[in-house]
């Protein structure tokens, strides 16, 4: 199950599009920023219906 998002880069602050796997449940993974190229550490919520109710962004030393 994919679903489309706006992810904020915590470096540039530019906002662009990414597609999330909400199927894999909660998660955390690192994703290059599409505009700067650096690290964001991407972290999904997904609730038990599989619904995606949050995502942060943060720095990779935060």
């Amino acid at each position: 199950m994919l679903e489309s998002v706006t992810l904020h880069c915590p470096y540039c602050g530019e906002a662009f599009e990414t597609t999330v796997d909400c199927s894999a449940g909660s998660q955390a993974y690192v994703e290059d920023c599409a505009i700067c190229c650096r690290p964001i550490e991407v972290r999904l919520r997904i609730d038990d219906a599989g619904e995606l109710t949050d995502v942060n962004t943060t720095t990779d030393r935060e």
